[in-house]
């Protein structure tokens, strides 16, 4: 069994309009949302094994956000470049690329690809994935390149909405 969890980026701050896309922060509004995810996936005993994450600031933030809320260490997280600008074919790629031996991942990334790779497995379809949104899925199989084709199954669909703040 693999299971995979996708997550949106956090809501990144519109502050500084002279930064380029890709070097963009979190807002204070998009660290608050992801701590209600991070209460979440620790209620749910969410522990991937490996994180990856898009090289824009905005991802990293926030998977290094939830990795230290999950006792991840940070320098652990795995950067790929490819992310940033990245397709569904380009995100299915880096999950062949993992070892076999890794049963978990999560993968932070960006709009509007997010919302077409998770929409090939939700039914219905989502509109959009939004900021600190995590789908997670489960596929039977034992090795990543055969994820495409494996039988699979939604574990869960959570926003930060559906998260109540302490």
């Amino acid at each position: 069994m693999k299971t995979l969890y996708i997550v949106r980026h956090a809501k990144s701050s519109w502050d500084n309009f002279s930064l380029d896309d890709h070097d963009r922060p979190l807002s204070k509004t998009g660290i608050r949302k992801t701590d209600r995810i991070i209460k979440y996936l620790k209620k749910n005993k969410v522990k991937p094994e490996i994180f990856v994450s898009s090289s824009a600031l905005r991802a990293k933030e926030t998977a290094f956000q939830i990795a230290k809320g999950l006792g991840y260490p940070i320098e652990k997280v795995i950067i790929e470049i490819p992310l940033y600008h990245a397709d569904t074919n380009t995100i299915f790629s880096t999950l062949y690329g993992l070892p076999d031996d890794t049963h978990s991942v999560m993968v932070f990334g960006h709009n509007p690809t997010l919302t077409y790779f998770v929409n090939d497995f939700l039914s219905p379809e989502i509109d959009n994935l939004p900021t600190t949104g995590v789908v997670s899925i489960g596929f039977k199989t034992d090795k990543w390149e055969k994820i495409s084709e494996a039988k699979y199954l939604i574990n869960f669909v959570v926003f930060p909405r559906m998260v109540k703040s302490d």
